[in-house]
């Protein structure tokens, strides 16, 4: 049976040396450094991720001064306020990419975000509770009370604020398989949740984080 050592030797392998792969692995956040990130930095990640699905990503981010500004620096109260009509004049300014669906997700993101706020005291607060082990929970939730979250696009997210989750990526999938410790294409509810519990197994093995397990997976295989 194929062990997280046994995939972590194949990664090393890849990239040179331990310290080599080490280099690449992402740095998961604690409970209290989530809690700490204010709610305007949560809703401006999540809206820069919203709108780099399907673009270079370095283009986006050379445009993300402009947003923070027409957006009133995310501050997730005065973008639920905002009226039709400004989303709407949204669309004449040519410092932001005007994509009509991702600008109204915004406020939408913005009101979702002040609701859990009033739940759970924060959103930091709210996404610092859900434990590792649910992850695939938590991507259906984001899906669920968010706009434009769905597929991929809910992991990464998670991926950029520093929550501890993995990613169902094609590599990630594809290692899983090639190892033996997950026979499926990811599609689906329940072939998630056979996802999640191989991720839960890796981890209890290997006593590392789940980002860290994920990218192992994606650095073990050509």
């Amino acid at each position: 049976m194929t062990t997280f050592a046994d995939i972590q030797a194949a990664a090393v392998a890849r990239n040179g040396t331990l310290a080599d792969l080490k280099k690449k692995l992402p740095k998961a956040k604690s409970a209290k450094a989530l809690k700490a990130i204010s709610d305007d930095r949560y809703l401006s990640a999540m809206s820069l991720r919203v709108f780099s699905a399907g673009l270079k990503h370095s283009m986006v981010q050379g445009k993300w001064p402009a947003f923070e500004e027409v957006f009133f620096g995310f501050e997730p109260h005065r973008v639920r306020a905002m009226p039709d009509e400004a989303l709407e004049a949204l669309m004449g300014e040519t410092r932001i990419i005007r994509h009509w669906g991702k600008i109204k997700s915004v406020r939408a993101n913005a009101a979702a975000i002040c609701r859990i706020a009033e739940e759970s005291g924060s959103f930091g607060a709210w996404l610092a509770a859900w434990p590792p082990e649910r992850t695939v929970e938590l991507w259906d939730e984001l899906q669920k009370r968010f706009t434009q979250l769905g597929g991929n696009s809910g992991p990464y997210f998670l991926r950029m604020v520093g929550k501890d989750s993995f990613t169902a990526s094609p590599y990630v999938i594809r290692a899983l398989n090639h190892w033996g410790v997950y026979d499926g294409s990811g599609k689906g509810k329940r072939e998630r949740a056979k996802i999640q519990e191989a991720f839960n197994d890796l981890a209890a093995e290997s006593k590392l984080p789940l980002c860290q397990i994920s990218m192992t997976l994606a650095q073990s295989i050509e």
